[in-house]
């Protein structure tokens, strides 16, 4: 950086004395302030001599006290030079009084907050002193703060050094009474700036520049502070005039700017007159280019307009076709809904029976519904979809309505809040049974969106303006949002935000047209993470028809409410038989009960409405086998398995995963995810059946070839399995000769409860944690045996029998033979 001098104040001399001599031998002239070094290799010294100072201050209490009393002192921080040499030079001075005996030594670190915890300790266990000497004034006025708290400070005379002026420091103290007297420390600054120049310009200096000290009492302390004062006064006119040539510097630099500012626009403007006229001659040159674009681009608008066309008519084809399509569906519908209600009204159906009908009665009515959606919304198209008006207390309906969905907010634990802000009623013409299917359709999509513990809050309430008078209708939830780019799409027919979730995609759309055609509107607004609110306004007006009260039959709600219940909590009993236990992880409430019809027989069913929860009873229960859809809200099916196939509770199950999609990318993730088959739905039932039977009986098979201790050295099985046998092999090992050692034990020190070990190693050995730690034990004893000379009682103790006949009877129930027998033979 070509530095022709350098001036270093160093906190501690041992990690800068390296950087200064590096300076000094390149021919750097280097100045040490305030504190010494422990080297000669610089040019010149200025600071006070802390020996001195610390004797000085050592001779003033020696005479304080008439030499004979006890002083406290407070050193700086350790290891600093001014620290080392004021103790010096204070230690030296006090030693010529005999009579003066320093009772304490602490670090106060030069801080006032650390001195004020040290000495108040000393103060607490009862230390006593007639002089506190603090090597700096900070130090000295904690000291102080701390004999105040316990009443001594009238007793104890302050003695510190610097003398800085100013609020809280020094000279101040010794103004008000804190501190009998300090020694001032001087800087030099300008002795400093006066060596420096001696040394740029060649003239003569000294080497070592030592500041003389002063004490300072209440005798000279005012004069002092008046001095202080008049400099600072000389030093406020300094700066002033400091601020006066600033301000001179800044105004000529913003007039040099300004000139060269003036000197770039003269360039740029001459520059921009280039442009322009070179501009204005390609614009000619465009000019004659678009007019040809033009006649092409009017070509392609004709053209446009014909597909629009075509395509208008191609979606009129389509709308059609759904519509031919959902009343050829309606025929056979009803000719399954009928039927089974009179099937269910026979009272010799067994129960099994009744449950698969009653699946078959909701999904019919379901499949119903969305052909009547379908067919609603072609009729609004095509302007044959018509209100039956009537006066309608809105209020009370919303209530009752809202009242509905009650159980299902229970089950989901969901804050369900209906509010109303008309005072007196609310008499609106509507028809009804639209408006119910608006509210329940926004009502549905908010419990579908709104994960557990969240809250739903609908609202109703008169519009602002009095001129149109209006109602307005909030349902708001704290579900996980709108994607910003796709909240202009949700009122479009079959749009869904995601496939997770099941759905048509023609509610919303059907909610839109039915209030428009009440005259009304419908908004929604949505932030990602915190929530989405629909608004439904309606004009108020009132019709001359009578408002008869329909007894709330809710044919509508019941399916909803029925579709909904996807999410309630099943009761999580497995029974004590020897069944295998089947864990079905499905979104689709009819889906889970089904499989458990089918299988309730032979295996204990539980079940669990998505991936997160289905992890949970997995990793709670260790099922024999888990059967997973592939697409479910909260955690897909893939990242269920993932999950599953890494936990080592979990790993050795197998999975069979459901699903409706034929892609091929779909099983290669779900492979890779760990699965070990697939079903595609729609499934036959007895292809469910056998799949099942067979996973489980191929994990059987694995168990009895791998039922000895060589199941780690197969390939057949995960690593995580394998680790976690290694582990528990391993722990065995170690503690084979503790009689007390547990499966509650073993199960602590492998991180799983009693039950998730014993499903566990049973699932992956055949054995339960008792029979595989006493086989371990009799096959270890079988070695020792075979190669030691210890007596049968001393091998059965070894290996952890407290029984020397309770270990000959297990011995000769898994060997065929008693130990005596063997050793014979052996001898």
């Amino acid at each position: 950086k070509d530095v022709d001098l350098l001036v270093v104040a160093p906190n501690q001399s041992e990690a800068v004395s390296p950087i200064i001599e590096k300076a000094y031998n390149m021919g750097i002239p280097v100045i040490v302030v305030d504190r010494s070094l422990n080297t000669d290799n610089y040019t010149a010294y200025i600071g006070a001599d802390n020996y001195e100072i610390g004797k000085i201050a050592g001779e003033y209490i020696g005479g304080l006290l008439g030499g004979k009393g006890k002083v406290i002192e407070i050193n700086g921080l350790s290891g600093s030079t001014p620290a080392l040499a004021r103790n010096k030079g204070f230690s030296d001075a006090i030693s010529a009084y005999p009579g003066v005996e320093i009772v304490a030594k602490i670090d106060g670190e030069w801080l006032k907050e650390t001195a004020f915890q040290r000495a108040d300790s000393l103060f607490a266990s009862g230390t006593e002193a007639q002089v506190v000497f603090a090597q700096n004034d900070r130090m000295a006025s904690g000291a102080y703060d701390a004999a105040k708290k316990y009443g001594k400070e009238k007793d104890l005379k302050f003695i510190g050094v610097d003398v800085i002026a100013g609020e809280g420091n020094g000279l101040n103290d010794i103004l008000d009474g804190k501190l009998e007297a300090s020694f001032i420390y001087p800087t030099g600054g300008e002795k400093v700036v006066q060596v420096a120049m001696d040394i740029l310009n060649g003239r003569p200096y000294q080497k070592e520049n030592i500041l003389s000290t002063a004490l300072v009492n209440k005798d000279n302390a005012r004069l002092l502070k008046l001095q202080t004062t008049h400099i600072d006064e000389q030093s406020g006119k300094i700066e002033q005039l400091n601020d006066k040539i600033d301000i001179f510097w800044k105004q000529y630099s913003v007039q040099k700017y300004f000139l060269y500012a003036c000197i770039i626009v003269i360039l740029l403007s001459l520059a921009i007159l280039i442009i322009i006229i070179q501009a204005y001659i390609s614009k000619n040159k465009t000019n004659i280019i678009l007019s040809e674009q033009k006649a092409q681009l009017e070509q392609q608008r004709d053209q446009l307009i014909d597909l629009s066309k075509q395509l208008e008519e191609a979606t009129h084809a389509k709308l059609m076709f759904f519509t031919n399509v959902s009343h050829d569906f309606r025929t056979p519908l009803t000719l399954i809904a009928d039927p089974v209600k009179k099937l269910m009204e026979d009272k010799s159906l067994s129960e099994k029976s009744r449950a698969l009908l009653r699946i078959i009665e909701k999904n019919s009515s379901v499949l119903l519904r969305l052909i009547n959606q379908i067919l609603d919304i072609r009729k609004y198209e095509s302007g044959k979809l018509e209100l039956s008006m009537s006066n309608v207390d809105l209020d009370a309906r919303m209530k009752e309505w809202s009242e509905a969905f009650n159980a299902l907010a229970i089950n989901k634990h969901i804050r369900l809040q209906f509010t109303s802000y008309c005072d007196s009623g609310c008499l609106v013409a509507v028809d009804e049974e639209k408006i119910e299917r608006v509210f329940f359709n926004l009502l549905a999509n908010a419990f579908k969106f709104t994960p557990e513990n969240g809250s739903i809050k609908v609202s109703l309430s008169k519009g602002e303006n009095p001129e149109k008078p209006s109602v307005i209708i909030k349902v708001e939830d704290s579900g996980r949002g709108i994607p910003a780019a796709t909240i202009d799409q949700i009122f479009d027919n079959f749009y869904q935000i995601d496939n997770k979730h099941n759905g048509s995609g023609i509610g919303l759309s059907l909610c839109k047209s039915f209030v428009e055609l009440h005259g009304g509107n419908i908004t929604v607004k949505s932030i990602e993470g915190k929530g989405t609110v629909f608004i439904v306004e309606i004009p108020v007006t009132v019709t001359n028809q009578s408002a008869e009260h329909k007894e709330s039959k809710h044919a509508i709600s019941e399916v909803v409410l029925n579709e909904l219940a996807d999410d309630l909590d099943q009761e999580d009993r497995l029974k004590e038989d020897n069944r295998k236990t089947l864990l079905v992880i499905d979104d689709n409430d009819d889906i889970r009960s089904y499989i458990k019809i089918l299988l309730g027989d032979d295996y204990n069913v539980i079940e669990a409405p998505d991936g997160r929860q289905g992890v949970k009873m997995a990793m709670r229960y260790v099922p024999d086998i888990i059967v997973c859809d592939v697409m479910m809200p909260v955690m897909d099916g893939l990242e269920c398995c993932k999950q599953l196939k890494s936990e080592v509770q979990t790993s050795h199950i197998p999975l069979l995963m459901l699903t409706a999609s034929s892609i091929d990318e779909q099983r290669i993730a779900g492979f890779e995810s760990g699965a070990d088959s697939f079903i595609s739905k729609p499934f036959n039932s007895q292809l469910l059946i056998a799949r099942i039977k067979n996973l489980i009986e191929n994990r059987h098979r694995l168990k009895q070839c791998f039922g000895d201790n060589n199941i780690v050295e197969q390939e057949s099985i995960s690593n995580v399995d394998k680790s976690f046998l290694e582990k528990f092999k391993e722990l065995i090992d170690e503690n084979i000769g503790n009689s007390e050692l547990s499966v509650e034990e073993l199960g602590r020190s492998m991180g799983l409860g009693r039950i998730q070990l014993y499903r566990k190693v049973k699932a992956l050995t055949n054995y339960s944690p008792n029979e595989f730690l006493r086989i371990t034990r009799l096959k270890k004893a079988a070695s020792l045996l075979a190669s030691s000379e210890k007596t049968i009682s001393e091998i059965a103790f070894e290996v952890g029998f407290n029984s020397s006949s309770y270990f000959a009877k297990c011995y000769k129930e898994y060997f065929g033979e008693n130990p005596t027998d063997f050793l014979k033979r052996k001898g």
